[in-house]
């Protein structure tokens, strides 16, 4: 059997007029479709818990309310969730009333998709990162290094992480005075294989 949590009965009570039948209605009808769901209060608002995993979830706010599903992204007909450009985080958009989300059957049938996920395991991959691109080495720098063959062979070799904490820390400089001395160091510690931050680096 599913559970009905006392808090989100203190939400629903505490929410503007508009709001109130929208979240009854959301979670009269994830219970109906879900009968062992558990309710839950995350992130100060009510969420629906599912074979032990999230699965969807409601928030009231001044003028919008909004409901949404935690593996939207792979249930067929729900809008990615929209918490871009202003826009109202959720599956459905700012909804003022009832009548802007799906029928009582529409909604049963994407609660059912997500029931499914859970009850299968399945997990929304999460995007890969893009790599940031490799760091322009500023001119003073790159001088520098021709004029020593030991350090631009270790330069070269450095990771993508190690040439860049380089680089910003010499382009950070304010004064060109600064910025003299501190391409004249990186090379020194270059040439001895050395990381920007090798002093707080972990020694073997």
């Amino acid at each position: 059997m599913g559970t009905r949590d006392p808090r989100i009965d203190a939400y629903i009570a505490k929410q503007k007029d508009f709001a109130q039948p929208i979240l009854v209605h959301i979670r009269d009808v994830v219970h109906a479709a879900c009968p062992d769901v558990e309710e839950t209060m995350k992130w100060s608002s009510p969420h629906f818990d599912y074979q032990g995993s999230m699965m969807c979830g409601m928030a009231a706010f001044k003028e919008h309310a909004i409901f949404g599903f935690w593996k939207g992204a792979l249930i067929d007909g729900v809008n990615p969730n929209r918490n871009r450009g202003g826009e109202a985080m959720g599956n459905f958009g700012r909804l003022t009333s009832v009548k802007d989300l799906p029928g009582k059957r529409a909604l049963t049938a994407l609660i059912k998709q997500a029931m499914r996920l859970n009850d299968e395991g399945t997990t929304v991959p999460r995007p890969k990162k893009a790599p940031k691109p490799a760091p322009k080495v500023p001119t003073e720098l790159a001088s520098a290094l021709k004029k020593n063959k030991k350090a631009a062979a270790h330069f070269a070799a450095f990771s993508p992480s190690h040439r860049r904490e380089y680089v910003e820390w010499i382009v950070d400089a304010k004064r060109e005075e600064t910025k003299a001395k501190r391409v004249a160091q990186a090379v020194e510690w270059i040439a001895e294989g050395k990381g920007r931050n090798w002093k707080y680096e972990r020694r073997a």
